[in-house]
């Protein structure tokens, strides 16, 4: 499927979260691993975007988590990439690396390969920080192949903006 068509699905998500974002006179920052930046493509294919957007950080590689998101050495060697704590710490980073109010991080198993019995394709961990706040987390199992995975994150991530922005 192509970022055209997730827009278009995405859609009514980021028209709301926009205006509730505005209207809180918030930035949003996003920290993605394998959505790839699908995320942060997403919301700036809104017009008005940068009204609201602050940025967008792809850390595909534990490096760029640490160097760009402070994820800590340790905490990506105790529990890997793909966890509640890197996502948390990848969240946290996001806020302090950028002028936003609330961000959303991303790690999973995207597929077709990667996958493991303890953590199999389709397997995402997502968080969410506000500053000020405790920052949330959730972990999922997604069904289908790497696009359907990573449609499937854009959609959670942005419900859980949703979710943040509205409290």
């Amino acid at each position: 499927m192509s970022l055209k068509s997730n827009k278009s699905i995405h859609q009514k998500q980021l028209e709301l979260l926009g205006k509730q974002v505005l209207d809180r006179g918030w930035m949003i920052s996003t920290a993605e691993s394998c959505t790839g930046g699908e995320i942060a493509a997403a919301i700036t294919g809104q017009e008005g975007a940068s009204a609201w957007f602050d940025s967008g950080f792809v850390t595909y590689s534990n490096e760029a988590k640490n160097k760009m998101l402070g994820v800590s050495e340790q905490t990506l060697l105790e529990f890997g990439a793909v966890s509640r704590e890197v996502v948390l710490e990848m969240a946290e980073g996001a806020l302090l690396a950028g002028q936003a109010d609330v961000s959303v991080a991303v790690s999973g198993i995207a597929g077709p390969g990667g996958g493991t019995l303890e953590k199999p394709v389709g397997y995402v961990w997502f968080a969410w920080a506000v500053k000020g706040r405790v920052s949330e987390s959730l972990l999922t199992q997604f069904k289908g192949g790497r696009e359907k995975v990573r449609e499937q994150a854009v959609a959670v991530a942005l419900e859980g903006l949703l979710r943040q922005v509205a409290h």
